[in-house]
């Protein structure tokens, strides 16, 4: 079986998951590690048995791969995001950005252009709607199980204690948030938001967001960095979806789905549905897709 070649861009904390999961599938060949720190690029290629490379440069000179993810960091968590991206674009090679794909509307909307004009295929990195729950929830709101969609509620909060630019919180997070609801019920119409700075905090940490669809269902996210995951109790994300004929509850990203229908006490209730446990294996479960579509050679645009 030939095997997909992937190096990783940026191997610091979510660059190495990346690197690591790569190197546990057996249809992959983790073949690079990149990083302008040479001391965690060698780091990187000794633990997973690859080459380091210091430069995206040196990489594609030697372009020993088909896909790359790109893990760097910068500021907000995409700041420099952009220019690796256009080179690896530019040379054909696949990308799986990490979100945000950038801090700066100007750069993502050039680098999805690109990726266009270059037929590559090039995903981002939103792990936390590839969870066995939220693709159940999913086929249940197609199949009209709850019926006409109504209202849906978000909650996503984690404990980042970072003091950044004044919006880091809905930029670095809240990516994940607009993912999940777009998946679920279509791209946001308008949008009407509150925000406050968590005791002690310089930068606005909480958000109240009311929302309204293009295909006239309601919601709330709420999110915030004064949260305790994942150490505490409140876990990471909860998610309520509400129609004519019941409503869908999805409790701590992957560990709880219910099904709830209108008018009755009964419920069904999975634990853990398709075996995940914890929010840590979306990781695996969404670059297990990119690597499934780049060995499909599925069309970029789908």
């Amino acid at each position: 079986m030939r095997k997909l070649k992937a190096a990783v861009v940026g191997v610091g904390n979510i660059g190495s998951i990346h690197a690591d999961i790569y190197s546990k599938l057996e249809s992959v060949d983790l073949t690079a590690v990149c990083d302008t720190d040479q001391e965690k690029a060698d780091e990187a290629a000794t633990k997973f048995n690859c080459k380091a490379f210091y430069s995206v440069d040196s990489l594609l000179a030697e372009k020993p791969m088909e896909v790359a993810s790109m893990c760097t960091k910068g500021e907000e968590n995409g700041g420099d995001h952009y220019l690796p991206t256009i080179q690896l674009l530019e040379a054909g090679v696949h990308v799986l950005g990490e979100k945000p794909i950038s801090n700066n509307i100007k750069h993502a909307r050039l680098m999805q252009k690109l990726a266009a004009e270059k037929n590559v295929r090039y995903g981002i990195n939103l792990n936390h709607r590839f969870t066995p729950s939220a693709i159940k929830a999913k086929e249940w709101v197609d199949a009209n199980r709850i019926g006409t969609v109504h209202m849906i509620d978000l909650t996503m909060w984690i404990d980042n204690p970072v003091e950044s630019s004044p919006w880091f919180h809905l930029r670095a997070l809240h990516p994940h948030s607009f993912n999940i609801l777009n998946y679920f019920v279509g791209p946001v119409k308008k949008v009407h938001c509150f925000l406050n700075k968590g005791e002690g905090r310089k930068i606005w940490t909480n958000a109240q967001i009311n929302l309204q669809f293009a295909n006239g269902v309601i919601g709330h996210l709420r999110g915030s960095y004064d949260g305790d995951f994942p150490s505490g109790s409140f876990g990471i994300e909860n998610l309520e979806i509400v129609g004519s004929k019941g409503r869908i509850v999805i409790e701590n990203a992957c560990e709880s789905l219910c099904y709830f229908p209108r008018g009755s006490r009964s419920m069904e209730k999975f634990d853990c549905y398709g075996g995940m446990n914890h929010f840590q294996e979306t990781f695996k479960s969404r670059i297990e897709a990119w690597v499934q579509d780049n060995i499909n050679q599925v069309l970029p645009a789908e």
